[in-house]
């Protein structure tokens, strides 16, 4: 990690969007109790979405709009490829083992650890995403993300899977279960598959290369009101396109379907507008300071909140004539007396992000901007 300041010219709606996303990640994954979260906190059990299923390919859409303008910012500076090609390397390897190190914490038992996580997926998809992005036109990347699409379509539709066949959409059946169990068995968040396996790998990085493109648009300038137009329209296709390809190929994040990657784009289009217009257009920055904190240090701040998590659960307290974690005695003593099981995990996971966001604000007031 580095430290440095605030560039100037920034487009702080993203930041904003990254923050709101950010906030989103911690909230759903730090509830008191997992016995005790409301519906739309959960991921789908399958297929379908919930609002929690739109947090990760926002963050991802997020990393493909900051990409066009840090790459075209290092290419204006003097940037050749080959620094652009180390420098995509470097950080697709310190954020891989970071989210490896966080997988292998605290016990580091090589023999059983996950290999893949969200960390690890958002490494790849950036590896991918940016090689793709230096290499290639904007028409080509255009090509690009609907070969992806219509590739991992193809793959999992008519790839027969040995004991399952062809076009198998569940957990097991599917060909990127099967491409992970003969890989990394052993290894998966689950028996048998893994939501950030490798082969999603591939419509994942078409989430980021839409980003991409947005980002590129954004670049382009123009009136502020008919770029935010703009987003509205091609969100609301996203999210129709989605849809639709839906009856066939069904939204879903465990598998991370092309249809997904359309659906989810769309609809980051959309909050991107509305904060690209509140923000950006229309100069009303107030209402966004906490979530441009948190955008400053997301990968930083996301990452300490897994790793103090790992830690206080790790930490008995005695309660009742026996004994729990940290974790759950701060939730069953303080949250759950004045608020009842449900809202009290609620208001726990509240609680926890008002403290990430304490400490994103106090780095933000400092001008300090941890960079992985």
């Amino acid at each position: 990690m580095s430290t440095r300041g605030l560039p100037a010219g920034r487009l702080v709606s993203l930041d904003a969007f990254r923050g709101l996303t950010i906030a989103g990640m911690i909230l759903v994954n730090n509830p008191g109790s997992w016995s005790w979260v409301y519906p739309p906190m959960r991921h789908a059990e399958w297929h379908g979405w919930t609002p929690t299923d739109l947090v990760f390919p926002f963050f991802l859409f997020i990393v493909g709009v900051a990409m066009a303008f840090s790459f075209a910012r290092r290419q204006e500076a003097g940037a050749d490829r080959r620094a652009l090609h180390r420098k995509i390397l470097t950080r697709t390897l310190l954020i891989f083992g970071i989210g490896l190190f966080l997988n292998a914490f605290p016990r580091f038992d090589l023999g059983s650890v996950r290999v893949y996580g969200v960390l690890q997926r958002i490494a790849l998809v950036y590896l991918f995403a940016a090689l793709i992005t230096v290499r290639t036109t904007t028409r080509q990347r255009a090509w690009t993300i609907g070969g992806l699409l219509v590739g991992y379509w193809v793959l999992l539709m008519l790839v027969p899977v040995p004991g399952y066949g062809a076009g198998n959409l569940t957990p097991e059946g599917n060909l990127g279960a099967f491409l992970d169990r003969l890989l990394l068995e052993g290894h998966l968040w689950r028996a048998g598959w893994d939501p950030e396996g490798l082969l999603s790998t591939i419509p994942a990085v078409a989430t980021a290369l839409l980003g991409v493109l947005t980002g590129e648009m954004l670049r382009a300038g123009g009136d502020g009101d008919r770029l935010t137009a703009r987003m509205f329209v091609y969100g609301w296709l996203g999210i129709l396109a989605g849809l639709a390809w839906g009856w066939v190929f069904p939204i879903n994040k465990g598998l991370w379907t092309s249809s997904y990657v359309l659906f989810t784009a769309g609809a980051a289009l959309q909050f991107l507008g509305v904060c690209y217009w509140l923000i950006d257009v229309r100069g009303r920055h107030g209402w966004a300071r906490p979530a441009v904190a948190l955008g400053m240090n997301p990968l930083a701040v996301f990452a300490l909140s897994i790793l103090v998590v790992k830690i206080v659960t790790r930490i008995r307290v005695p309660l009742g004539g026996g004994s729990t974690s940290l974790y759950a005695w701060v939730y069953r003593s303080l949250f759950v007396p004045w608020l009842g099981p449900l809202n009290g995990s609620l208001g726990f996971a509240i609680a926890y992000l008002l403290l990430w966001w304490g400490v994103a604000e106090l780095l933000y007031r400092k001008r300090i901007f941890l960079k992985v």
